[in-house]
């Protein structure tokens, strides 16, 4: 089995157990007594693990290799995942998606592997797998969450962490490492050497956004991501305000309810994401370009978020499901045309940390996104879209900067 098809299956496996417990952790949350604000910085803290963590260890697996990283990191998602499956109180659920964090933010050393292995003018299609990877994952994972959590609250959580466990397996089994594999490319070759020894984040970012487009992609994975956060931590509760609230059911059916509606949104998300990033991402980079597809990316999204509220206003399911499939397919062009853009403006020996800064960049806007969620929720059920929109048009500008590279990474 080749390490892009490793790569994809590694990532697959991750996102269904990340996915699983989506519908439910609102509803799980609330259960302790948490409200709207503490259930969005719930999810915060998970990010702010990822914000803290992701270039450093995308810039270990420069270092040791992407398989011990990726071995570490996935036993950590599954200790985080039992440890949230028996929690007691509030305070245990925040230690346990802390540490669930802490290992999803192998993200950057993941796409690495990408990287080592596809040439420069293949790296979108590479990074799309990765893409398809995660809209398969948010399929069948939000399905599985909504059907396990008819049964119970924690079974999502407990079979997500029994999956995070088959994928620890899984990669100490099949995947080599492939840091070096791969032979330079005429373009590569021509680079010259970095230095090694520079490891921190912080060190590394004046050389990084020093290079074509990198200001502008990482300004996007910042602000993108916080648009997107806000609309991600509050949409099963806008699901259940609008839908549920107020149905002639029991607290427990309405949750069921929620949990079920928000999956189905959440599957029509994974499979428009799939078809885009799996399947057309190829031949979209070949007519449009990387850089094209950003902007039009940003700008699908932003008129998905306009339509949210409206959804919500005229009380259409079916109106809601369309939303979700425009906004998947915006996202779908807009990540791997990302990556792959970040990706070939950095130096092959910092790929690790180049996509980690990316990975960190949009931990931080789902740090700052859900700490903002929760408190505009409890203001206006409509509210947190309409703030995504504001920052959403702002990223669009930032967008307009991003030009289509005419060679592989730029030199150093």
């Amino acid at each position: 089995m080749s390490p892009l098809k490793i790569a994809f299956l590694t990532t697959f496996m991750d996102l269904i157990g990340f996915g699983i417990i989506i519908p439910i952790q609102p509803f799980y949350a609330k259960s302790f007594g948490a409200s709207a604000t503490l259930i969005t910085l719930l999810g915060a803290s998970y990010s702010l693990m990822q914000f803290l963590f992701s270039a450093p260890i995308g810039r270990l697996s420069d270092r040791v290799g992407r398989r011990p990283v990726l071995l570490v990191s996935v036993a950590l998602i599954s200790v985080g995942y039992l440890i949230f499956g028996l929690a007691t109180s509030i305070p245990m659920l925040f230690v346990a998606r802390m540490i669930s964090g802490l290992g999803g933010a192998n993200l950057g050393a993941a796409q690495a592997i990408i990287a080592d292995v596809t040439a420069p003018e293949e790296r979108s299609k590479g990074m799309g797998l990765i893409g398809a990877a995660f809209g398969l994952g948010f399929i069948i994972g939000p399905a599985l969450g909504g059907l396990l959590g008819q049964h119970h609250p924690t079974t999502p959580i407990f079979a997500a962490a029994g999956l995070a466990l088959l994928n620890f397996i899984f990669i100490a089994v099949y995947l080599p490492e492939t840091r070096g594999s791969r032979p330079l490319s005429p373009e590569e070759e021509r680079e010259e050497p970095t230095d090694d020894a520079d490891v921190g984040r912080f060190k590394a970012l004046p050389r990084l956004l020093s290079k074509p487009n990198m200001a502008p992609l990482l300004g996007l994975a910042l602000f993108y991501t916080l648009a997107f956060a806000l609309m991600e931590q509050t949409i099963g509760l806008f699901i259940e305000k609008v839908w549920v609230t107020g149905l002639p059911l029991s607290a427990e059916e309405q949750t069921k309810q929620a949990s079920k509606l928000t999956a189905y949104f959440l599957v029509i998300v994974g499979v428009a994401a799939t078809i885009v990033q799996g399947g057309l991402i190829g031949r979209l980079t070949k007519r449009f370009g990387e850089a094209r597809l950003c902007k039009i990316g940003v700008g699908v999204v932003l008129v998905s978020f306009v339509l949210i509220p409206l959804a919500g206003r005229v009380g259409s399911f079916p109106m809601m499901l369309g939303v979700a499939l425009l906004m998947a397919s915006g996202s779908g062009a807009l990540h791997p045309s990302r990556n792959s853009l970040i990706s070939r403006s950095a130096h092959r020996s910092l790929q690790g940390q180049a996509l980690g800064l990316n990975q960190s960049l949009s931990a931080l806007g789902r740090v700052l996104g859900p700490a903002m969620a929760g408190a505009l929720f409890e203001l206006s059920h409509e509210r947190p879209f309409w703030v995504a929109v504001i920052i959403l048009s702002f990223t669009a500008l930032i967008s307009l900067k991003i030009t289509q590279p005419s060679q592989a990474p730029a030199e150093q």
